[in-house]
C-alpha cells in the first residue's frame, strides 16, 4: 500500500511517499481503508523523535484518519465491514490502510465527508473536555483562547461561544483572527503585532478573565496568566511554542487553579464524565452545530508539506491530507 513514512527521526521533510506492507490485524482491532486523515502537532514531533511518548522508524505518522471499514477481528463486535468509522491512534493514519483499536473508533454521521470526520475528532474532543470538564466554562463568563488560529484554538473559540461565553481570540495573524471572528470571537487580539499582551488583555477584561485555554506555552503563557481574576481557571494543553515558567506567586496572590490536560488521561480517571461528554460533542457534530475548521488540504504525496505547514505555525485551523481522492 501507498503511505507517507519517516524512515528516520527529523524534519517533516524527512516523511516521503514509500510502498509499505499493510499492517497486521490483531485482537479487537479493525482494518479501516483511509479517505482522508488529518494533521495534528504532536505528528510532528514523532517525527523529530521529540514527543513524550515515541515511535521507532521506520513508521507512518498521522494519529486522525476517516474511512471505511475493510475488515474487522473475530473478537470484534459493534463494528461491520462497510461501517463508516473515524479515529484516533498514535501513528498510521498517512496511509491508503491504517489498523485501529475497535473501541478508537466512531461512526461517522450521515453526509459528512471523510476529510470533515477526520478533522473532528482531536481538536474538538481536546477542547470540548478543557472547557467543560476542566475549566468548567458556564454562560456569560470570559474566555480567552490562546493560538485561537489552531486547530484546537478555533474549536475552543467555536465550543465557547456555542457555551454561551464572550470569547477573546489571541492569535499571529490578522487571518487567523477572522477565522477566530468567523467561529464566534467577541474580542481580537494580534499578539505579534498589537503590542503589549499583557496591556491588551487588561483593556479587553478589565474586570479579569474567568478562563483561559492555552494550546501556545511560551512567551504567551504568563501574560495570559496574569490577565485571570481571582479564582479563575488557567487550563495548559500544550506548548507549541515551548515550555513556559509560570511565576508561582501570581498562582498564590491571584488565587488562580492552574491545571493541566492531556485527553487521554480523562477516560482513566474520570470515566463517567468522560462518556457523557463524548456523547454530548457527538450528537452536536450529527446536528451540524459544531464542524471543524479546514484551513488547507494536501495530496498523500505532499504529507512533508502538510506536516511543514503545522510545524512553522501556518495552519488555519485543521490541516488535511486526502489519501483517497
Amino acid at each position: 500500500m501507498k503511505a507517507a513514512q519517516c524512515p528516520s527521526y527529523g524534519p517533516p521533510e524527512i516523511v516521503r511517499l514509500a510502498d509499505v506492507s499493510p499492517p497486521a490485524l490483531a485482537a479487537g482491532q479493525v482494518r479501516v481503508r483511509v479517505g482522508a486523515a488529518a494533521v495534528n502537532f504532536p505528528d510532528v514531533l514523532l517525527v523529530a523523535g521529540e514527543y513524550q511518548i515515541r515511535a521507532e522508524p521506520p513508521f507512518v505518522p498521522g494519529s486522525e484518519f476517516a474511512g471505511v471499514v475493510e475488515e474487522v477481528a473475530d473478537d470484534v463486535s459493534g463494528v461491520r465491514v462497510g461501517d463508516r468509522v473515524c479515529g484516533t491512534g498514535l501513528v498510521g493514519a498517512f496511509a491508503e490502510v491504517a489498523v485501529a483499536s475497535a473501541r478508537s473508533l466512531s461512526p461517522v454521521p450521515d453526509g459528512v465527508e471523510d476529510r470533515v470526520a477526520a478533522a473532528f475528532g482531536v481538536a474538538h474532543r481536546t477542547a470540548y473536555h478543557a472547557l467543560h470538564t476542566v475549566a468548567r466554562l458556564r454562560a456569560g463568563q470570559e474566555l480567552v483562547v490562546l493560538g485561537a488560529g489552531g486547530g484546537v484554538g478555533l474549536a475552543a473559540v467555536q465550543l465557547g461561544a456555542l457555551a454561551g461565553a464572550r470569547v477573546t481570540a489571541v492569535a499571529s495573524s490578522p487571518r487567523k483572527l477572522e477565522a477566530a471572528e468567523a467561529e464566534g470571537a467577541a474580542v481580537l487580539i494580534d499578539h505579534r503585532h498589537g503590542g503589549s499582551l499583557r496591556a491588551a488583555l487588561k483593556e479587553a477584561l478589565p474586570a479579569g478573565a474567568d478562563v483561559v485555554l492555552d494550546p501556545v506555552g511560551g512567551d504567551l503563557a504568563e501574560p495570559a496568566l496574569r490577565s485571570v481574576r481571582w479564582g479563575g481557571r488557567f487550563v495548559s494543553i500544550g506548548f507549541a511554542a515551548g515550555i513556559p515558567r509560570l511565576p508561582l506567586n501570581l498562582v498564590l496572590l491571584k488565587g488562580v487553579n492552574v491545571t493541566g490536560f492531556q485527553l487521554r488521561d480523562l477516560a482513566a480517571h474520570l470515566p463517567e464524565e468522560f462518556t457523557a461528554n463524548e456523547a454530548r460533542l457527538r450528537e452536536l457534530f450529527a446536528a451540524g452545530t459544531v464542524r471543524p475548521y479546514i484551513g488547507a488540504e494536501f495530496a498523500l504525496a505532499d504529507t512533508a508539506a502538510a506536516l511543514r505547514c503545522v510545524a512553522d505555525g501556518k495552519a488555519i485551523g485543521k490541516v488535511v491530507v486526502r489519501v483517497a481522492d
